[in-house]
């Protein structure tokens, strides 16, 4: 028995010139999915296509740029979405349930163990969860931006076996093979270091109606096999390869799970949470984290950017502005300010009280 997650987005479920639902290939999809069910799997849907789906219903000729515009037509495309998903999954009698999430869901940790309670008691009950942002509520600075990423989250969450990214090529290719004919395929990547080397070029536009592309599905995969879930890239039009894969056929592109995934505690810090400030580090300070495990000290921070509280996420970057890490600091960013590239034993005299050696203790600290 396999859970697993299949993220559907929109330019595999609706029709490129006029946005309206492509109902063969849903019918498709929830066929496949009603059979893995059946086999004894575990599997949810993240599904795309509310806002396209509304457009149309609305008779709008693009996607709206204007957020509460786009919210207005979300609510409407959301109930379609689902009346048609659950019309073909009653047919083949298989229960599901609509699961709506923003990112404050996930932000604090007795609502992410919530939600993942209420997907642990789905699965159990044999329902398959369909899962959207929650797009009429969701705020500009706590949305998931696009349901790559949420579906490698809720793989994460869940600690799926597998996430299928459906799309609209049929693999990871080194540039888009629609513009680029001598393109080269990606079978296998093992590591996401080694997908850096191979200098891929990806594009950060999705279709008309969709938010994805490329570049966010890299992202995605990022997430999911730090969580040590076998991610795959492949073409949405053609859902029964998801069988065929698991079955070992050599389809898609396939990101390979870390061996030694990082703990759900820390898998919440570093992809969970929305940091609220940025520490720059020195090189020594840098490598220390990267490099040896350490905790990060007050006299290895160069720069404090953002204004944050005690216990709140940060991000972490080098001297050349790359991010290395995410934390819980123990330190206020006014605090920081004044203790910065100082010695712990200096801490007590600059702030007038005792306060702990460390700004991030490593085990609040996760390598990204």
């Amino acid at each position: 028995m396999q859970t697993i997650v299949v993220k559907i987005g929109t330019s595999s479920l609706t029709q490129a010139d006029t946005g309206l639902l492509a109902l063969s290939a849903i019918a498709t999809l929830v066929e496949t999915l009603s059979d893995l069910q059946r086999q004894g799997h575990r599997v949810i849907l993240v599904s795309s296509g509310a806002v396209s789906v509304g457009c149309a219903r609305l008779g709008l000729t693009e996607r709206p740029k204007n957020i509460a515009l786009k919210q207005a037509v979300a609510a409407v495309g959301q109930g379609r979405l689902m009346r048609v998903y659950d019309d073909l999954f009653t047919t083949l009698q298989q229960p599901i349930a609509q699961v709506l999430l923003t990112r404050s869901d996930l932000v604090q940790r007795s609502h992410y163990l919530n939600v993942y309670n209420t997907f642990r008691e789905l699965l159990e009950l044999g329902v398959i969860p369909i899962v959207n942002e929650n797009d009429t509520v969701a705020v500009e600075e706590l949305k998931f931006g696009d349901n790559d990423t949420l579906s490698a989250l809720v793989a994460s969450l869940i600690e799926a076996d597998w996430l299928f990214l459906m799309t609209d090529v049929d693999r990871l290719y080194s540039a888009d093979p629609r513009s680029v004919p001598d393109a080269k395929p990606i079978a296998v990547v093992s590591s996401m270091k080694e997908l850096g080397e191979m200098q891929v070029e990806t594009g950060s536009q999705g279709s008309q109606w969709g938010t994805g592309g490329m570049v966010t599905k890299i992202s995605a995969a990022r997430i999911a096999v730090a969580a040590g879930v076998r991610t795959v890239i492949t073409e949405g039009k053609y859902p029964r390869n998801i069988e065929r894969i698991m079955n070992g056929e050599p389809l898609g592109t396939h990101f390979e799970p870390q061996p030694e995934p990082t703990s759900a505690r820390k898998r919440w810090i570093a992809y969970g949470l929305v940091t609220a400030g940025k520490l720059y580090l020195d090189n020594g300070a840098a490598i220390a984290i990267s490099d040896g495990g350490k905790s990060l000290l007050a006299a290895g921070i160069s720069l404090v950017e953002g204004e944050f509280e005690t216990q709140e996420a940060v991000g972490i970057f080098d001297r050349q502005g790359n991010e290395i890490a995410r934390g819980l600091v123990n330190y206020s960013s006014q605090e920081l300010l004044k203790i910065r590239g100082r010695h712990s034993r200096e801490i007590s005299e600059i702030l007038g009280y005792i306060g702990v050696e460390t700004v991030v203790h490593r085990d609040n600290l996760v390598l990204v």
